[in-house]
């Protein structure tokens, strides 16, 4: 297996000249430059010869070269066709690596982790555009791709939210939904000039350790997200109106009301006040009755 040789500002620079790579902004294509951060991710990722891992985006290679050194196996998807060339130079000699051509949100990775990890929990790590986040980490987990941790460098900001508690401005439906599926811990915040273009916005490496079972009880968990997204719609509003004005619940205005009272709560308590245990205990109320 060779050495890693991207990572590097001088190394990048040469790969992209070689093949007048013009950066596409519509998929938020921001390329690390920096061996400590890449260090730093292999490490917090826990990766090992036992490990298939998923890089999801993984522009000229930089990373994914790290990740082959590491892995047993890797699946890199990339959705940039003219990347796709550029992999299959960097990536040479790195037999464990497949590269594919698609969009992330229409791969069945569910499928993928059967037929090339025999249905073992797998790995997924990446740098992921910024305008896409959420959709793919919930994707992963509300598709229940068999994982054990998903290790990204996201945009900082969207780290601050998946770990905090109620209470705080960034708590919401992300933050929630993260604590439901998984134990969040930020590893290290990145500053702009690790990457090339540089992007605007600082960024962080986020660890998600998947919980083998939820931190709490749910009857019906599509019930609870409805209710946590109707409680965050409307910040300003009351989780009562919020959860009334819904278009995703028909519960009336007093089953609503009566649920918040057997939670202890008052009638002007908004979402942002509730913790996951308690949205839960909401959504368990609520699901005894017929919508």
């Amino acid at each position: 297996m060779k050495e890693p040789t991207l990572g590097n500002p001088q190394n990048t620079i040469a790969v992209l000249q070689k093949y007048n790579f013009v950066f596409q902004k519509k998929f938020g294509q921001n390329f690390l430059i920096d061996t400590h951060v890449l260090d730093k991710i292999i490490r917090s990722a826990e990766i090992t010869k036992d490990d298939f891992v998923l890089e999801i985006g993984p522009g000229i290679g930089t990373m994914t070269q790290y990740l082959a050194c590491a892995a047993g196996k890797v699946a890199a998807v990339e959705i940039d066709r003219a990347l796709i060339p550029i992999l299959a130079d960097t990536l040479d000699g790195y037999d464990n690596v497949q590269v594919i051509n698609e969009d992330v949100l229409k791969v069945d990775i569910a499928e993928l982790a059967k037929r090339e990890n025999d249905g073992k929990p797998i790995k997924v790590v990446a740098n992921l555009p910024y305008y896409i986040t959420t959709p793919i980490i919930m994707g992963l987990f509300e598709n229940h791709v068999p994982m054990k941790s998903i290790t990204v460098m996201v945009q900082k900001e969207v780290a601050d939210r998946m770990q905090v508690g109620p209470g705080t401005k960034d708590y919401g439906a992300l933050s929630l939904a993260v604590q439901y599926y998984a134990k969040p811990y930020i590893v290290a915040n990145v500053p702009p000039n690790c990457f090339m273009p540089r992007p605007k916005v600082g960024s962080a490496v986020i660890r998600l350790e998947r919980y083998e079972k939820p931190p709490v009880q749910v009857e019906d968990e599509r019930l609870m997200f409805r209710i946590i997204r109707a409680s965050f719609n409307q910040r300003r509003k009351t989780l009562a109106n919020g959860l009334k004005n819904s278009p995703e619940l028909s519960f009336t205005k007093e089953q609503i009301e009566t649920a918040i009272e057997h939670l202890g709560k008052g009638a002007s308590v908004r979402g942002e006040a509730l913790t996951l245990e308690e949205f839960a205990a909401l959504s368990n109320e609520l699901s005894l009755i017929k919508e």
